[in-house]
């Protein structure tokens, strides 16, 4: 049954948050049904919509650090739970798994067909929300996910065919602590188990961004270290800005969850500074309004004991 959680006063923001979950979308082609949680703030109209992405093995109850704060400042925020999460125990030889970036693409693109029954499972939320104003985000395996949507090209492990799945619905994207370069750049065990990170192609991912990168984001999947998650920025077109916070790991202090156990680098002020500047992005991308995002701009820039550095190209 779906139920809507307890409505709670935005921790971080100006509206308190109403969260159902899960809404449930049949999915034949996946095999499993695709279970979603959305959250909206309770008050205010025309409101922007947000897909979260996870990361690999998380759900749609993660995130929350990110998911509030967002709904909370007037975002609703739309979470699938993947084929990889933790919560379907997909077996080992499930034929599935060489093609679970392949899945996760298409989980996005029912969200967005389905967009109207999500709102509609949300009490007092239809006729609220701007569907033209949509953003793709992610953590991890998610940022290659919400990537894809923005131009961001994977070789097919089965057919070697880096297909154009990017969506016109989706204006822009926040990816966080996302995989870079493939080929040379990974170790040898990403290579071989994780085929999806072989050959991504950043050339035709134009839409803009936000990437976030954490300086100390040392991943088993890279000979190169940290600058490895800074690529998605560093590698693409058009209109870009990378946040890099300083001290952080894979988690960047623990967006995925409060007091989450993989959280390596716990610490409140980067889960702080991401929460801020995404939420300040998100309205400029979204053309809500730049104020925001040239005010954490101009913080960044002129505070020498800032936790984080932040720079642009178009």
């Amino acid at each position: 049954m779906t139920t809507p959680d307890t409505p709670t006063a935005g921790a971080f923001g100006t509206a308190p948050v109403v969260s159902v979950k899960p809404v449930v979308l049949p999915a034949p082609e996946r095999g499993t049904d695709l279970r979603v949680r959305v959250s909206a703030p309770a008050t205010g109209e025309d409101l922007p919509v947000v897909l979260l992405a996870h990361g690999f093995g998380s759900s749609l109850d993660g995130y929350a650090p990110l998911a509030d704060h967002w709904a909370a400042h007037g975002f609703v925020v739309v979470q699938p739970t993947h084929l990889d999460s933790r919560t379907v125990a997909l077996p080992e030889d499930d034929p599935r798994r060489p093609r679970l970036w392949r899945y996760r693409v298409a989980d996005l693109k029912r969200v967005l067909d389905d967009l109207d029954t999500l709102v509609a499972a949300v009490p007092g939320l239809a006729g609220r929300v701007d569907s033209g104003r949509i953003a793709a985000a992610g953590h991890s395996f998610g940022g290659q996910t919400a990537g894809i949507l923005l131009g961001l090209r994977v070789a097919d492990p089965e057919t070697g065919e880096a297909e154009d799945l990017s969506d016109p619905r989706v204006r822009a994207g926040v990816l966080l602590a996302t995989a870079g370069n493939g080929g040379d750049d990974l170790t040898p065990f990403a290579a071989e188990n994780l085929p999806w990170l072989r050959g991504p192609d950043f050339s035709h991912m134009s839409a803009p961004a936000l990437v976030v990168a954490g300086d100390r984001d040392e991943l088993p999947l890279t000979v190169r270290g940290a600058d490895w998650t800074a690529d998605p920025y560093v590698l693409s077109p058009g209109a870009k800005s990378l946040l890099t916070v300083f001290g952080a790991q894979h988690f960047l202090g623990g967006v995925s969850g409060y007091d989450a156990a993989e959280t390596t680098d716990e610490n409140p002020a980067l889960v702080a500074l991401v929460q801020r500047v995404t939420t300040a992005y998100l309205g400029h991308a979204l053309g809500l309004g730049s104020s925001g995002w040239t005010a954490v701009r101009e913080e960044l820039e002129g505070d020498p004991h800032a936790v984080g550095r932040l720079e642009s190209k178009e």
